[in-house]
């Protein structure tokens, strides 16, 4: 056997290895969660309320409602892949001191939550706080928000229901988009088992919808952000591109600070509405 006939079926071997570990361990890739005890005590610097709700499977899901006298508004949150209420407790706090209630769940298997993520079973339970929060806000009082892997879930949400508005914070065009963008060399859309298809979901939104997006994202590249963008069908669309703003830092930047209000404003005001739909730098 020549050395270059060795060299190819090593190569070969090994490509197919990894190929099999991805596919093994794409659900350990995807989703991060941080655990946290039955015990633990939440502390924040705003008033809350910490409950669960148990889905129709037996699984108790995890949440904290931060609350406000007189709120604006309710943005019904949904994170990012990494971590636990303990860290976007903290970070949707932000929301909260705007004078707007918040509700942040926390997937399954992520801190207190229990149960097993599927796809599926994400959009449920999202669908399941959704009809929580409704029961407690009239629906054109909710804005819902996604950062990251729950804005894929944010937008399946907007389109088979009837919120104010849809807020999403680094958001891909697919989720096969970004694992393609990651792993160019290997076919990903015939091991990947997550699909979140924003851009399908995105056709059935009624609702106002704005696009944060920073242009050095390195986890979730802007140009998939940018298709999303282009492939909704409304014209109440708008979407605010952050110059060198990354995956986690966007609340840092001006052009975030100086919009956000007004685009959670529009909720509180009823005779003002969102009317830009082009890509604002």
């Amino acid at each position: 056997m020549s050395k270059l006939k060795k060299v190819l079926i090593w190569t070969l071997i090994i490509y197919f290895m990894v190929l099999g570990l991805l596919s093994f361990f794409q659900h350990k890739i995807i989703f991060q969660p941080k655990k946290l005890p039955k015990n633990y005590t939440f502390q924040f610097d705003h008033p809350f309320e910490e409950f669960f709700l148990e889905t129709t499977d037996g699984e108790r899901l995890n949440a904290i409602h931060f609350k406000n006298k007189h709120p604006k508004g309710v943005i019904l949150y949904f994170h990012g892949n990494k971590g636990s209420l303990s860290r976007w407790g903290r970070i949707t706090t932000f929301f909260a001191k705007k004078q707007y209630d918040v509700i942040v769940m926390d997937y399954r298997s992520y801190g207190k939550s229990t149960g097993i993520i599927t796809e599926e079973n994400l959009y449920k339970d999202a669908q399941l706080f959704y009809d929580y929060t409704s029961k407690l806000y009239k629906e054109d009082r909710i804005i819902l928000y996604g950062r990251s892997l729950g804005t894929g879930i944010a937008t399946k949400i907007a389109s088979t229901n009837q919120p104010s508005s849809l807020i999403l914070e680094t958001p891909y065009n697919t989720m096969e988009e970004v694992t393609s963008y990651w792993l160019p060399i290997f076919p990903v859309k015939s091991i990947l088992k997550f699909k979140f298809a924003s851009n399908e979901f995105i056709q059935d939104v009624t609702c106002a919808v704005t696009i944060y997006h920073g242009t050095d994202d390195g986890v979730v590249p802007y140009a998939s952000g940018k298709r999303l963008f282009e492939s909704i069908p409304i014209s109440e669309k708008r979407m605010i591109t952050i110059e060198g703003g990354s995956h986690n830092d966007l609340i840092n930047f001006e052009e975030y600070i100086k919009t956000i209000d007004k685009i959670l404003d529009r909720n509180s005001n009823e005779n003002q509405n969102v009317t830009s739909s082009g890509v604002e730098k």
